[in-house]
């Protein structure tokens, strides 16, 4: 993926990242990651240029006042520990450095990323790199396997336990290691992102009915699960109407 993100509009500076349930590798080939903790933070704090996104449970506030050249990958869950060598628990809620994770590597691989002629031919290399570490550290647990290809439709903890065949305790270790979250806590992000993908596709509909056919208990449920991932209510993202479901503007302060 080769983006330059930011905005002409000079009122947009800020943008909530929503929580995905997936993590992300990126090279940002000239301005370095800026965090804010809140909306009133007025500086923010800067991460990096080449980072590791851990998977998360909560938005994020980053800086866009600029446009920046990157690229990165967003990662299938339990991704992280065949390709960073690293148990996703460990990069979890977090951004990380990937010299901590690579060492040298990072920075040669930044350094051939920025000699490459092309945004094209900087994706070919970035592909080949990311295939050639993958062969090197061993692969997914068969049971964490197992339950990400029965999520979402089997939500119940339960019936991932149970098909296993481990106890409760380990197989909650071993989803956590590999993925970032607890079995649980990933579900509700799926549903929320199902949420999303709801209202994308009808923007005027009912939020007792959207509540509904997601499993919610009831609309109050719906509303809270909302702002903890998005830090934000329902009807606000929907007046807000972001191009990119979880990448969602803020206007700049007057």
């Amino acid at each position: 993926m080769w983006s330059a993100p930011g905005s002409a509009d000079r009122t947009v500076s800020r943008e909530l990242v929503l929580p995905t349930g997936t993590m992300h590798i990126v090279f940002r080939l000239d301005h370095a990651l800026r965090l804010y903790a809140d909306p009133n933070d007025p500086e923010g704090r800067v991460i990096g240029h080449d980072i590791a996104g851990g998977v998360r449970a909560a938005y994020y506030l980053r800086d866009i006042s600029r446009p920046t050249r990157s690229i990165g990958a967003q990662l299938q869950p339990a991704a992280a520990g065949p390709l960073l060598g690293v148990p996703a628990g460990e990069l979890a809620e977090r951004h990380t450095l990937l010299d901590d994770l690579w060492g040298r590597d990072a920075r040669r691989i930044r350094e051939q990323l920025l000699e490459a002629e092309s945004p094209a031919a900087q994706l070919a290399l970035f592909e080949d790199i990311l295939a050639a570490r993958l062969p090197r550290v061993r692969g997914v647990h068969p049971a964490v396997a197992q339950a990400l290809q029965q999520l979402p439709s089997a939500s119940e903890v339960g019936t991932l336990v149970r098909d296993s065949g481990y106890s409760h305790r380990r197989f909650i270790e071993l989803f956590h290691e590999s993925v970032g979250l607890t079995p649980k806590r990933y579900t509700r992000i799926l549903r929320f992102q199902g949420a999303l993908a709801q209202m994308a596709r009808r923007p005027s509909g009912s939020w007792a009915d959207l509540a509904l056919e997601l499993g919610y208990s009831d609309q109050a449920h719906f509303n809270r699960d909302f702002r903890e991932f998005s830090g934000l209510a329902p009807g606000v993202y929907r007046r807000l109407s972001p191009a990119f479901s979880n990448h969602v503007p803020l206007l700049a302060d007057p």
